[in-house]
């Protein structure tokens, strides 16, 4: 039975605009609080898919996913973001995993025997530049996030740098916390701790921040809680208000 928190269907493809999907899954557990976690697939032009973020890997969901394109690209778009990587790039030989600036000297992550091919920046590379836009958002302790704009549906794609956690959804002293961070729905923010890791480099991403806002995207998608499904725009600019004011 599916966790409260979550958003039924689980580990499911689920069409969202011309070209993206999501699939949500979950609970993850964070600081002992259960989240939604969703990634998010794009398919380029010539039909090779990237997975955004990806969550636990499921046959059915891999089948799912060969049925719209080829599945080519796995992303961690930021440093906390890179946990099933693995299993999806035993099951799925042949794929190129990209990471965020820093992942790749993580302790953890080295310990761990990750393969990471090429690192992300704020220039996106030939395999996606003709179709997607890409952000770096840094903060400090080697925090970075890649941000990536889908140009033809206007989508944005994220991980943490917005949290919409629909408080309701948890037990009452969790829900209290949700709210004490910062991250509950409808007004959801980065949580408290991280726009303070954020903050440390605030005059180089406020600036990413507002090019964000500037890309004027129709929805945003990220990887927990309720995603901005329209009114993108207006939704961003007011959740990242703590960092472009």
């Amino acid at each position: 039975m599916a966790s409260p928190v979550t958003y039924p269907p689980l580990d499911q493809l689920k069409p969202v605009a011309d070209g993206v999907w999501i699939v949500d899954s979950g609970p993850h557990r964070a600081l002992g609080m259960p989240m939604p976690v969703r990634m998010t697939v794009l398919r380029l032009a010539n039909g090779d898919l990237i997975l955004h973020s990806p969550t636990r890997y499921h046959q059915p969901l891999r089948r799912q996913l060969e049925e719209v394109g080829r599945i080519r690209h796995l992303l961690a778009p930021n440093i906390a973001h890179w946990s099933y990587l693995q299993t999806w790039q035993r099951e799925c030989p042949g794929t190129v995993t990209w990471a965020a600036p820093g992942l790749r000297d993580r302790r953890q992550v080295r310990q761990s025997g990750l393969r990471i091919d090429h690192d992300l920046s704020g220039r996106a590379p030939p395999e996606w530049a003709d179709e997607i836009e890409q952000v770096v958002v840094p903060g400090g302790g080697g925090f970075t996030e890649v941000a990536l704009f889908h140009r033809r549906s206007r989508t944005l794609l994220l991980t943490d740098l917005v949290v919409n956690v629909e408080a309701e959804k948890l037990p009452a002293l969790m829900r209290l916390g949700t709210h004490l961070v910062g991250s509950a729905a409808p007004d959801g923010q980065a949580p408290i701790y991280l726009r303070l890791v954020i903050n440390m480099k605030r005059s180089q991403a406020a600036p990413a921040a507002r090019r964000l806002i500037d890309l004027a995207p129709e929805r945003v998608i990220f990887s927990h809680g309720r995603w901005f499904e329209r009114d993108g725009t207006l939704a961003l600019a007011r959740s990242l208000r703590w960092l472009t004011r």
